[in-house]
């Protein structure tokens, strides 16, 4: 038991991992907090393994180790993929892609935009009206509505 002890006592504190310059750097990216999680994981594992019989890790292990997470949880869930399934409009990947007029478009309006302001009567409009317009045209109905994913169902 004193070996264990011994070895948990060669683990760095949060502090000297957060002070280290590869997690620093990674903190300034992710945040204070996030990186302080992900040293405090790495430190509870190290203390798991060494509890199991394994000698501490060095401090450079633990460094990679923390630095790993934090990474890790920098990057976005949602990843390109490539749909290989033989079904174009895959629910599962995406649905359809977007063309490029479409993404520019969306770009364009990704801030601040109109979405429910009436610039003509200078006070608050709907939402539909964009789309409206459209959807009367393409159908020659004379109303539209969309919803998205049958919410409206």
């Amino acid at each position: 038991m004193s070996d264990v002890r011994a070895e948990l006592r060669r683990l760095p504190s949060v502090d000297a991992l957060l002070g280290h310059p590869e997690i620093a750097a990674l903190a300034a990216l992710s945040g204070h907090d996030e990186a302080a999680r992900a040293v405090r994981e790495a430190i509870d594992e190290a203390r798991a393994a060494i509890r199991g019989g394994a000698p501490a890790p060095e401090h450079p292990a633990l460094v990679a180790a923390a630095a790993e997470r934090i990474r890790g949880r920098l990057l976005p869930s949602l990843r390109p993929v490539i749909n290989a399934t033989g079904v174009i409009l895959q629910t599962n990947l995406g649905r359809a892609p977007l063309s490029a007029t479409a993404l520019e478009a969306m770009r364009r309006v990704a801030a601040y935009s109109n979405l429910e302001y009436d610039l003509e009567a200078g006070r608050r409009g709907s939402r539909y009206y964009h789309a409206e317009g459209l959807l009367q045209r393409v159908t020659g109905a004379e109303a539209g509505l969309l919803t998205n994913n049958n919410a409206g169902a």
